[in-house]
């Protein structure tokens, strides 16, 4: 975890507002290069405390959570769903390597919920690497729900995409069919359908080359990020 640490601890020095903020991040930091018994057992009451600023909670719940210390994980989900995408990678991180069996389900209900879609990117990256039985359901779920015209949320559609052709389970197929035609994600779509076996659509034949002139379509406008 030592570059996303540094990443995570540069990031909250930034933060810091007062000499009294300093102070606790240099304990907070000393902590997690003893990683002792002792330092986890401070590190988790941090959790709980009150008046604790998000910043301290944010690197306390991160070292346990990459020593696998379950007691990071109400802490983790919370910042999973923030609404600042650099703490949701962050916390994505740590529940990846927490090993806790509640995390998948945690994440599919987060990208699941209709109502927190625009936080929704890293519960669906996060789904996607833990290969858990909550995957491919959820991200089937999700990205039928952004297949709509106009979507705002195509990212994370795009997310949903590209984990489902990493988890290589077909009942993603008739998801990432739908999803090649939208010309934001038809490239990934086909490139997905592609690693699950599927290299010719439904319709394709007897089009002659406009398959693979829709297929150049989709690949054109997910560079240049045009399209519905």
């Amino acid at each position: 975890m030592e570059d996303e640490f540094h990443e995570l601890t540069d990031r909250v020095r930034a933060e810091l507002r007062s000499p009294q903020d300093l102070v606790a991040y240099e304990r907070l930091l000393g902590l997690a290069r003893k990683n002792t018994p002792a330092g986890r057992e401070e590190l988790a009451r941090m959790l709980v405390a009150v008046e604790r600023p998000l910043w301290a909670r944010e690197i306390a719940a991160f070292i346990l959570g990459c020593a696998g210390d379950k007691r990071a994980f109400e802490t983790l989900v919370l910042l999973l769903n923030y609404r600042d995408p650099v703490r949701c990678a962050t916390a994505a991180h740590a529940l990846s390597r927490l090993g806790d069996p509640r995390t998948a389900r945690a994440a599919a209900a987060l990208a699941t919920n209709p109502l927190r879609t625009a936080y929704a990117l890293h519960p669906v990256r996060l789904l996607a690497e833990l290969r858990a039985p909550q995957s491919v359901p959820a991200l089937v779920a999700t990205l039928e729900r952004l297949l709509t015209p106009h979507n705002p949320y195509w990212r994370v559609a795009l997310a949903c995409v590209e984990g489902l052709g990493a988890l290589g389970d077909r009942r993603a197929v008739p998801a990432l069919t739908a999803a090649t035609g939208h010309p934001r994600l038809a490239a990934a779509a086909a490139a997905s359908l592609a690693r699950l076996g599927v290299h010719e659509l439904p319709g394709d034949e007897g089009r002659g080359d406009g398959g693979a002139g829709a297929a150049k379509e989709g690949r054109d406008a997910a560079k240049d990020g045009s399209g519905a």
